[in-house]
């Protein structure tokens, strides 16, 4: 029976460049969605998952990310002289306890499979899970538990993958998909950015992921791949062969909040499923798409 999931690793290290200017100061983990930052949504994930330790790996002018999971003493004191206890309560209700959270460096931007690997002695010999921020994900149950329930089940590694576009597979890991029960695949391997042409699926994987401790002997290889960079997908599948390996079709809807228009949709998807906004919310919106004609 596999071993509970305790850890996650979030590689929060890049800079963000398809969101500038906006990332140019501000860590692009950091860009709200409503009322919450990106990072915060991938925390939570991940907490009602079962997740214990959240390591962080994290680089250079990411200090935002450390003082949001901080205690705020002189905020908390102007909002009790304030009397606002409802912020206070919402405050408190997601701030992590003192050492669940841990942070590492990556000093040089080689890639996700190298921010990952950064994280080796903070994991130790235990299967874990990757969240990628930019990756939100609506879902009733949270898409990490959903991963995790499949790993507890058959053992191994396990993917979040989604059908995308035939043209939009140069821009995924894509899978080679071979027996399906419901929901999961078996992988078969695994192509990084592959050309449409000769892309095995159009099963991309989606930054969910639950891995053996393996894959760090693998990545400790730094062996570069496309873009010229330690890429995750290759270690992977250096993996496939060695243990049972799924891909999840999990339940949800998935927003790339690294793009303009992905960003864009998860705001105003989930600002439509809160009671407080929503209503007005979608108001405004057939007003303004009836002035537009």
């Amino acid at each position: 029976m596999a071993r509970r999931i305790r850890k996650a690793v979030f590689p929060v290290a890049g800079l963000g460049t398809r969101m500038l200017p906006a990332t140019k100061a501000m860590p692009k983990e950091m860009l709200p969605v409503v009322d919450k930052p990106l990072i915060q949504y991938a925390l939570e994930e991940a907490a009602a998952a079962g997740i214990e330790q959240f390591i962080f790996v994290t680089a250079l002018g990411k200090t935002l990310i450390e003082d949001h999971f901080d205690a705020a003493a002189t905020l908390i004191q102007a909002l009790e002289a304030r009397g606002k206890q409802a912020e206070i309560s919402a405050l408190d209700a997601w701030l992590p306890e003192i050492g669940q959270i841990v942070y590492t460096r990556q000093r040089q931007p080689l890639g996700l499979g190298h921010a990952v690997w950064c994280a080796r002695d903070l994991v130790g010999d235990e299967a874990f899970a990757v969240i990628l921020v930019d990756d939100l994900i609506q879902s009733e149950r949270p898409c990490l538990a959903q991963l995790i329930a499949v790993h507890e089940r058959l053992g191994g590694n396990v993917i979040a993958v989604m059908e995308v576009p035939e043209q939009a597979t140069s821009r995924y890991g894509v899978i080679d998909p071979g027996a399906a029960n419901g929901r999961v695949v078996e992988v078969r391997d695994l192509v990084e950015k592959p050309d449409p042409a000769t892309a095995p699926s159009r099963l991309a994987v989606i930054g969910r992921y639950v891995l053996e401790p393996r894959v760090f002997e693998l990545l400790g290889r730094m062996q570069k791949g496309a873009g010229g960079e330690i890429q995750l997908t290759d270690a992977l599948a250096d993996l496939i062969g060695g243990g049972p390996f799924h891909g999840l079709r999990f339940e949800g809807t998935r927003f790339d909040c690294g793009d303009r228009l992905g960003y864009l949709q998860a705001i105003v998807s989930f600002a439509l499923a809160r009671g407080d906004i929503g209503p007005a919310l979608a108001d405004h919106l057939r007003r303004a798409l009836a002035a537009s004609g």
